[in-house]
């Protein structure tokens, strides 16, 4: 297929895809890790204060869930026919565990004498939600059967080691942002047991990103090349060295304690990770077979659909922007939701 020379609408709507997407996994990232932390929370008082942290901002990170759905079907809606057939299962799963934590985020919020089975529902949901999301990284990766432009593999084929122990590492991962931003938010008792967990989950993220990443060239071929050939080694290269200083740095302020570190550290090992993913599947939006070029919807309904998402994601990022900064610093117990 002839790429066009002019401006390239297929190339900003993926840019903006990839944005919507990362925004996604890193904003209700490290609300579903607050989730995921809550059962092994000091103190029902801790709870609270990690509720109170993402109290105001976690049903607003989820926008960006929308925005990235909207961009693959309006942008890419071969992408978006094939994906999802070949996702149902752990695509829904995830929505049950959104829906579900989210619902309990409210009633816990009423106090009472099921505020501590509202609390485990957090858990759970948060728990599935993360879960889900991992197979359908994992079953992305490992491959989508297609012909003839559409699916033909099987339902069930994100029911795979490969799947699991990338639901695994994802796990981890939310754990790791989640316990960066309690560290942030919280102080005392709360933030100090969140120190005590940054050490082990960086040393099993770094284990599950090990095994995803000695696993991956096993299953194609052509990302053995994409790997290990030059030149496309030296675009390769820099994911896996800065993840490994990243995770370096993270071991060692646990000795330090720097409150700031452990977050944002993090939130850089999730973009390493991402873009290492981005290099080694360009252009491809289905690996190996379709590119977003092929997946792209015609020009005419591009400049349709980028005209309002040059409206809509500048208005979503200074939102976002602007309620962090209303929240900013440390939560009290003194202020709840």
């Amino acid at each position: 297929m002839e790429m066009p020379t002019a401006v390239d609408l297929t190339l900003i709507a993926a840019a903006i895809l990839a944005l919507g997407v990362f925004m996604y996994v890193l904003l209700d990232g490290f609300d579903l890790g607050v989730g995921l932390l809550y059962p092994l929370a000091p103190s029902e008082h801790s709870r609270d204060l990690m509720m109170d942290s993402v109290a105001p901002v976690w049903d607003g990170n989820e926008t960006w869930l929308v925005l990235g759905g909207t961009a693959l079907l309006a942008a890419f809606p071969l992408a978006y026919a094939v994906l999802l057939p070949a996702f149902y299962i752990p695509l829904m799963l995830m929505l049950i565990g959104l829906i579900f934590r989210g619902v309990c985020f409210e009633f816990r919020a009423q106090g009472g004498p099921s505020k501590g089975w509202w609390s485990v529902g957090f858990f759970a949901g948060s728990l599935l939600a993360t879960f889900a999301q991992g197979l359908v990284l994992g079953t992305f990766v490992q491959g989508v059967e297609v012909e003839g432009r559409q699916f033909a593999g099987d339902p069930l084929a994100w029911v795979s080691p490969f799947s699991f122990l990338c639901a695994a590492g994802l796990i981890c991962g939310y754990a790791l942002l989640g316990a960066g931003w309690t560290i942030l938010k919280t102080e005392g008792i709360t933030r100090d047991w969140a120190w005590e967990l940054v050490a082990p989950l960086t040393v099993m993220v770094v284990a599950a990103a090990v095994g995803v990443s000695v696993w991956t060239p096993f299953l194609h071929e052509w990302i053995v090349q994409r790997w290990f050939e030059w030149p496309r080694i030296l675009f390769v290269a820099p994911a896996p060295v800065i993840g490994a200083l990243l995770a370096g740095l993270l071991l060692r302020v646990s000795r330090t304690h720097d409150d700031r570190v452990p977050f944002f550290a993090t939130v850089g090992l999730f973009l390493s990770s991402y873009y290492g993913l981005g290099v080694t599947l360009w252009p491809y939006v289905i690996p190996p077979d379709i590119t977003i070029y092929d997946a792209a919807s015609a020009p005419s309904a591009q400049g349709f659909v980028l005209v309002g998402l040059g409206i809509l994601v500048p208005i979503t990022i200074g939102y976002t922007v602007y309620s962090y900064w209303v929240f900013r610093g440390k939560v009290t117990g003194d202020a709840h939701y």
